[in-house]
């Protein structure tokens, strides 16, 4: 008789948190971040490139923004959850031992990337609806590596899908005392991962089948990200700072999702203006190869009216002609796919907004 080992009633923790690649310790938490970084530079290249944008802009915003949003996510977690600052001299830095407030870390990279637009000539509203859903999916694969770290759970339950954790992560943790003895916990970054990824799903839906003025997106993962952030408050027992009996990152919650319902309530409302989507150097770039385009064509013009008045005597000019005006039309095409024109609208086939640009 074959024995089934029956499947744990619950979620294990996994036995390490990193590993080694020669001489580098390499930290599940720090990878990633790393993916998801690479992830959401991905998604908003795509997305700004559906709105006309070109997508070397995300490459560009990313070197200020990435590293603006570690300094502010840690700053963040040093203020809110000292008690979890390592006690070494380095402690308030050590990054890869986990500890990244999504708040702070949005924050500073959100003053730093509308500085970094404004220099290009860019309207920020625009890129921040576009950047939206991507913040999302970085965030949400940036949870799992709590799951590595053991950290970011919730009440005791005794749910199947309750996560384990060994002792000393729960002292660690900082949870109560009547709770140590408790083996599984709610897994709230589960939870958020979930709610991260339906939550981006959802903005984007909502940009292909609605009139989203500039920074409404943006606006609703706010509102939508801290509406989450109040449940999970209420669930989570590590350590926190509390005030009035509540966590600091409660009142931030609540806080925040009025102002993002406010903030996208006041964005739908703004009178539809003019909006650019490509930088300074873009628009110029254009703007001085628009003449030798506007020859090209009087030159493919000219060719065409010679070739009508010499009649179908001469076939194989005739063909000649009519595959330099093809190779003409085809080039314009690839310009006009690569370098969207300067003086029209711009559609939005990306579900971002409906831009367009000013030289």
């Amino acid at each position: 008789m074959v024995h089934v080992a029956a499947l744990p009633r619950y979620i294990p923790s996994p036995p390490i948190n990193s590993f080694h690649v020669g001489p580098l310790n390499v930290h599940f938490y720090a990878l990633g971040y790393i993916i998801g970084i690479t992830a959401a530079i991905l998604i908003t290249r795509r997305r700004w490139r559906a709105v006309g944008g070109d997508p070397d802009v995300v490459n560009d915003l990313a070197l200020w923004v990435v590293p603006a949003g570690i300094i502010g996510g840690r700053i963040y977690f040093d203020i809110t959850t000292p008690a979890d600052i390592p006690h070494e001299w380095y402690g308030v830095f050590a990054v890869w031992t986990g500890g990244l407030g999504i708040w702070g870390g949005i924050a500073l990279a959100a003053v730093v990337g509308a500085w970094r637009l404004r220099r290009l000539g860019i309207t920020v509203g625009v890129f921040a609806n576009a950047v939206a859903p991507a913040l999302l999916v970085a965030q949400a694969i940036g949870r799992i590596g709590n799951y590595f770290n053991k950290e970011l759970f919730g009440k005791p339950t005794t749910l199947p899908w309750g996560l384990e954790i060994p002792y000393v992560y729960r002292v660690q943790g900082g949870i109560p005392a009547q709770d140590l003895h408790f083996a599984t916990f709610q897994p709230t970054f589960l939870y958020e991962l979930i709610w991260d990824l339906a939550l981006a799903a959802f903005l984007v839906w909502l940009g292909h089948h609605a009139r989203i003025r500039p920074w409404g997106l943006f606006a609703l993962y706010v509102a939508g990200y801290s509406a989450f952030r109040i449940f999970e408050e209420s669930v989570r027992i590590d350590s926190s700072v509390y005030f009035l009996g509540l966590r600091l990152n409660m009142y931030i919650a609540i806080i925040l999702t009025l102002a993002g319902i406010i903030w996208f309530v006041l964005a739908q409302r703004q009178p539809e203006r003019p909006v650019v989507v490509l930088s300074t150097r873009a628009r110029r770039a254009a703007a001085e190869a628009s003449p030798a385009q506007a020859a090209a064509d009087d030159a493919g013009s000219v060719a065409e009216n010679t070739q009508n008045a010499e009649g179908t005597g001469h076939a194989e000019s005739t063909e000649t002609t009519e595959s330099t005006e093809n190779a003409q039309h085809t080039e314009g095409a690839e310009d006009a796919e690569d370098r969207p024109a300067t003086d029209q609208a711009v559609g939005d086939p990306g579900g971002v907004a409906t831009a367009r640009s000013e030289e």
